[in-house]
């Protein structure tokens, strides 16, 4: 993605000092790893990383054994969520280098544990990335500084949402929601005594104010413990300047 092109998606780079100072780093306290960095830069970087790992996934998809038998329906399908990844990642390499951050290196993916050539095993490997992604940014909102940064981070994630929806939706039908991404069991409305619906349709007559429901959120650190699964050697990442709790 050209710089112009960032700028005219963002608006503005308020905060580029700030970020400059922050960016990825690779001085934490396990040599093996690679630190996103701190501040708004990091969670740029940490983004752009989890974005590099996603289009990396469904480039491989497409060119899998998977791919090449599925109906022209799913290939589409494929063919949009691997579009829409690619775009993620080089928007946010292009945020970072307009903001003067130097972007995280290109990561080395290791998909060995991810079975290619069935429909079960790209499907169940999809829905992990899409869940997580969805979890990371959930989780990531709280250290960004920058409103336009946030604001940004929002429109990913409600794509991530999206894709994560409908990759469930194709192992299962009907199946693009469960407690796994939101507590289904916490009331959605607010107000005092009222008929709530509790999970899988359930009224409930709740006296008080009620909270609402809350999509499930993973720390930087939660997410790259997971996600580490899936880089190679050199490419492993740290987010220690984000506390877990």
């Amino acid at each position: 993605m050209k710089r112009r092109s960032f700028f005219m998606y963002a608006g503005a780079t308020a905060g580029a000092t700030a970020l400059m100072l922050a960016g990825c780093k690779d001085d934490n306290n396990d040599p093996g790893l690679i630190d996103v960095g701190t501040g708004d830069a990091g969670i740029l970087n940490y983004a752009y990383a989890l974005e590099q790992l996603e289009a990396a996934f469904y480039a491989q998809v497409r060119t899998s054994a998977f791919y090449n038998g599925a109906s022209t329906a799913v290939k589409q399908v494929f063919d949009d969520l691997a579009l829409h990844e690619a775009i993620h990642r080089d928007f946010l390499k292009a945020a970072l280098q307009a903001a003067n951050v130097t972007p995280l290196k290109d990561l080395t993916p290791d998909f060995s544990s991810i079975d290619f050539a069935t429909s079960n095993g790209v499907l169940t490997a999809a829905r992990t990335f899409e869940d997580t992604g969805v979890a990371a940014y959930n989780g990531a909102g709280r250290f960004i500084t920058d409103n336009t940064y946030l604001g940004l981070a929002g429109k990913i994630v409600s794509v991530e949402a999206r894709h994560a929806a409908l990759i469930r939706d194709m192992i299962a039908y009907n199946s693009f929601v469960d407690n796994t991404v939101v507590n289904v069991f916490t009331p959605t409305i607010t107000g005092g005594s009222a008929t709530v619906y509790s999970g899988a349709g359930t009224a409930t007559t709740t006296t008080g104010p009620i909270g609402p429901a809350q999509e499930r959120s993973m720390r930087p650190q939660m997410v790259l413990n997971a996600v580490n699964n899936y880089l190679a050697s050199g490419s492993k990442l740290s987010a220690t300047s984000y506390p877990n709790a």
